[in-house]
């Protein structure tokens, strides 16, 4: 269980790293953090592209910023837009690839600059994982 004090921290990580985001196209910023098992934070931003299918989300940018630095086991996720004004959570995309490294009771938080946050888990914003359905029958 992750205490709320870590996901506002963590949050807030998240909301820094919108900043650096690059969206000149639909001027949407997106930030995500990732709370590493070893206590260390990995954080991404959306990068887009003026061809835009090759955009990159925030929430894949930090998953493969963890990866790619040996990192592969993971606590909490917070995701910032700092342009919306009501939380706006993960795309289809990275509700998949989140769910390849994170497992189903893995604490998510998403908030824009409203009052409004959600909480929820990487198994609420993807049922019916086939992935981790078919580990329990191995």
């Amino acid at each position: 269980m992750i205490d709320k004090t870590l996901m506002d921290s963590l949050l807030a990580e998240a909301r820094k790293a919108a900043d650096t985001a690059y969206a000149p196209y639909s001027k949407f910023r997106v930030g995500a953090a990732i709370l590493c098992e070893d206590g260390s934070v990995v954080t991404g931003c959306n990068v887009e592209n003026r061809s835009f299918g090759m955009t990159i989300c925030a929430e894949r940018n930090a998953v493969t910023t963890a990866v790619s630095g040996g990192k592969l086991a993971f606590k909490a996720l917070a995701i910032s837009t700092p342009d919306s004004v009501e939380p706006v959570g993960p795309c289809g995309a990275c509700r998949q690839v989140l769910s390849e490294f994170m497992p189903p009771d893995t604490p998510v938080r998403f908030a824009g600059t409203g009052a409004d946050q959600v909480n929820t888990t990487i198994g609420e914003l993807l049922p019916w994982d086939s992935l981790h359905d078919l580990k329990k029958q191995a």
